[in-house]
């Protein structure tokens, strides 16, 4: 299934891979109750970690493609058509073998801990993504989800994806996506399959399953040696970014009251890699990550906000602040 928006020859596309799913969240009262009773807040929307990038790429006048898979369900058809109110362009691999993907999202106290079943997003064909790149010869850059990667069943669309992206000219970046995965794979293993990417994103429990237990700036300039940029993500402490020459870039996060931390980390990706791909560098990236960071932690859910969207001029380009 698929949804084409009206084409922007202006701002450079930027095509997302990965996970969309149904996101179960719970808002919950106080400490979970573990065989009793929690009082909480209970809603249901879309999620996934690439989806939820494109979501905000979306908001913020990027032209964004998503190329998933979700099963033959409503479930599915309910989340491609959400993305596609949102703008997002959408080349989804609809599987008859599983149903679509869904994650239970605890959160309290701005902590969030969640309880997944990928479905259909490990049913994802490796001919769909050639498909799908093949059909938007205009996409300057692809953002891979690892948890593409992390599982077996998604893994070869995932590495053909960055096999194909390469091919075909565009920038790269991976988000190391989430730390027990990442161990299970060994951090040896996944940094072979994300070698000479242009960017990659981890946090801080990530890089120091990838880089060791050091400095975010040691952690950035190690990961650095294998890809061509690193970003070690900080939270509300904000972000480090080391490039090919050793250099290290920081910026200071957003303080923030804390109502969701869920889709953080992607809001942050979605705002670092627009203003990168639109030829910021690595300060304005950051600060511009950091910018909708905070926007996401104020509010409930891994989506954009209703009242969060950039206008888009005539020219095509989206009119958002640049950071400085």
């Amino acid at each position: 299934m698929s949804h084409e928006p009206s084409p922007d020859a202006v701002r450079p596309r930027i095509v997302v891979l990965g996970d969309l799913v149904t996101d179960v969240l719970a808002v919950l009262a106080g400490p979970l109750a573990t065989g009793s009773d929690t009082r909480a807040g209970i809603s249901v929307s879309g999620g996934g970690q690439a989806a939820n990038t494109a979501a905000w790429l979306a908001a913020e006048g990027t032209p964004v493609t998503l190329i998933g898979a979700v099963g033959a369900d409503p479930d599915g058809r309910a989340r491609v058509a959400e993305l596609a109110g949102l703008g997002v362009d959408t080349a989804i691999h609809e599987s008859a073998d599983a149903p679509t993907g869904t994650v239970i999202v605890l959160v309290h106290d701005g902590d969030r801990t969640m309880v997944t079943d990928r479905g259909a997003n490990l049913r994802l064909p490796a001919g769909h993504v050639d498909a799908a790149l093949a059909a938007r010869p205009g996409a300057r850059h692809l953002h891979l989800s690892a948890y593409t990667l992390l599982d077996a069943g998604s893994r070869d669309a995932g590495l053909r994806a960055l096999a194909v992206a390469r091919g075909r000219g565009l920038s790269t970046s991976v988000d190391a996506a989430s730390a027990e995965p990442l161990r299970q794979v060994g951090a040896a293993v996944f940094l072979d399959w994300v070698r000479d990417v242009d960017l990659l994103l981890a946090n801080a429990d990530e890089a120091t399953v990838l880089a060791g237990n050091r400095s975010p700036a040691e952690q950035a300039r190690t990961l650095s040696a294998g890809v061509r940029h690193a970003v070690v993500k900080l939270g509300g402490a904000g972000a480090v970014w080391a490039g090919p020459d050793g250099d290290v870039v920081d910026t200071a996060g957003r303080p923030v009251p804390v109502v969701d931390a869920t889709g953080a980390g992607d809001a942050f990706a979605a705002g670092l890699l627009g203003a990168w791909v639109d030829g910021d560098g690595p300060r304005a990236a950051l600060q511009a990550g950091a910018a909708l960071g905070a926007v996401a932690v104020s509010t409930v859910g891994a989506r954009p906000p209703a009242t969060h969207t950039r206008p888009v001029s005539a020219a095509g380009a989206a009119d958002r602040p640049r950071a400085e």
